[in-house]
């Protein structure tokens, strides 16, 4: 399952080629009381793919984003929805997006979860925020956590990097991505892996995956 906790932006949706005329029922409906959470679940599974992938995606119509904005939605219904929502739908791994940065969502996410996944970049700004999350989640101690440096540019040296960041944070990096142009070319029109199952990026997402599934 993959649910888009971003409600003030959401957008993952794309990735899985729904338009936001096809959601029919979203995160703000469950949140709102008008719908139970597995209703909101469009199974979004891809031809290649022998199991099942569900997705619960925010509402990307402008009044209920700003419903949301400017009436906020009740925290701890967002928390049993997620718990429910495992048993619900029989899930193996419930993959949460949350909002960039730290919000009131994104510390519910952390409370409930097994692994967090962390995603920076090589970046000044990002090595700050990122101390500030990563103290937030010790703080709250999260079983797991690992860190995934993206788009590094090709002149910076992987391992140096990865040493580098770990140092710095005290956790595991899962892995170094480096900046892709294909990845940039796709443009969101698609999974990568699906459409460059060959793609040493690929490769790199899987043990990703496999880093995080393994929690």
């Amino acid at each position: 399952g993959v649910i888009d906790t971003d409600i003030q932006s959401p957008g993952i949706h794309v990735l899985f080629g729904l338009s936001g005329d096809e959601i029919t029922s979203s995160l703000n409906d469950y949140l709102w009381g008008d719908c139970e959470i597995g209703q909101a679940a469009h199974d979004v599974t891809p031809q290649e793919n022998g199991g099942r992938l569900f997705l619960i995606p925010s509402s990307t119509k402008p009044g209920e984003i700003s419903r949301a904005l400017r009436e906020g939605y009740d925290a701890q219904r967002l928390t049993r929805g997620l718990r429910r929502l495992v048993d619900d739908l029989e899930l193996d791994v419930l993959l949460i997006d949350t909002h960039p940065g730290l919000h009131e969502e994104t510390l519910l996410s952390l409370v409930i979860s097994n692994t967090l996944l962390i995603v920076m970049r090589p970046d000044q700004q990002d090595y700050e925020g990122t101390g500030i999350t990563v103290r937030v989640a010790q703080g709250l101690e999260v079983p797991r956590m690992m860190l995934l440096v993206n788009k590094t540019p090709e002149s910076l040296d992987a391992e140096a990097v990865k040493a580098k960041v770990e140092a710095a944070y005290g956790c595991d990096v899962v892995t170094v991505m480096p900046h892709s142009d294909d990845l940039m070319t796709l443009a969101s029109a698609g999974i990568f892996v699906l459409r460059y199952p060959e793609h040493p990026l690929t490769a790199l997402y899987e043990t990703v995956a496999d880093s995080v599934s393994s929690g």
